[in-house]
């Protein structure tokens, strides 16, 4: 009598890519497959091309998975022999890396400047504006104070 049995094989892929790629250089496909990642958490490649809704090749999909993880977007791990893809980064950290660009090209690192931009283009009203400080504040005073220390 003869007994079959199945196993996962589980592989981890993690990290060795590059973490300071600049969003702005993302093409509307990867910025695509992002968002629907983003949106579910995990996805394998076939999963990916489902959700797009688009007809791609599936080795097209495969390859802008294959560079995401390169760029340092994505991860995967390996269950038996299929690839399942998750972030590496959240949108917001990503979000913030091309906001930083923004600030430093346009603004000549100014904050204050972006944000007086983004209220006078009406990007941002001044009520949102008005919550922001708010919820900055909440978050300066919940974190432990550094202590300064003088020379």
């Amino acid at each position: 009598m003869c007994v079959q049995s199945c196993v996962t094989i589980r592989n981890i892929m993690d990290r060795n890519t590059q973490m300071d790629h600049d969003p702005a250089e993302l093409g509307a496909l990867e910025r695509s497959i992002l968002a629907v990642i983003w949106r579910t958490g995990t996805m394998t490649a076939e999963q990916v091309r489902e959700a797009l809704g688009r007809p791609l090749k599936d080795s097209t999909i495969r390859t802008v998975l294959r560079r995401l993880e390169e760029k340092g977007y994505l991860a995967h791990t390996v269950e038996d022999r299929t690839f399942i893809y998750r972030p590496s980064e959240s949108r917001q950290r990503v979000a913030g890396r091309a906001v930083k660009r923004i600030v430093d090209w346009f603004c000549e690192g100014s904050v204050e400047a972006l944000l007086v931009g983004m209220v006078d283009s009406k990007v941002l009203d001044r009520a949102e504006l008005k919550r922001l400080a708010e919820r900055i504040a909440t978050v300066k005073s919940a974190a432990p104070a550094k202590k300064e220390t003088k020379p």
